[in-house]
């Protein structure tokens, strides 16, 4: 699987995973694909670009 990091969305000290896929696609330079996780899932988890890993979220950013 492949997570698309998008640059200019900051999430807890990284950046936000707007997306998760099979196959990588073109993106504008703001954003870049890494490997990730089956498991992994747009926007419940962030690119940590100190470590480069994907990691989840503390707690869930919509506040439910």
């Amino acid at each position: 699987m492949k997570a698309l990091i998008s640059t200019f969305e900051k999430v807890e000290s990284g950046y936000r995973v707007a997306q998760v896929s099979e196959k990588e696609f073109d993106v504008s330079k703001s954003c870049f694909w890494i490997d990730c996780a089956d498991t992994d899932i747009a926007d419940q988890c962030w690119y940590d670009p100190a470590t480069q890993t994907i990691k989840y979220f503390s707690q869930d950013i919509t506040g439910e």
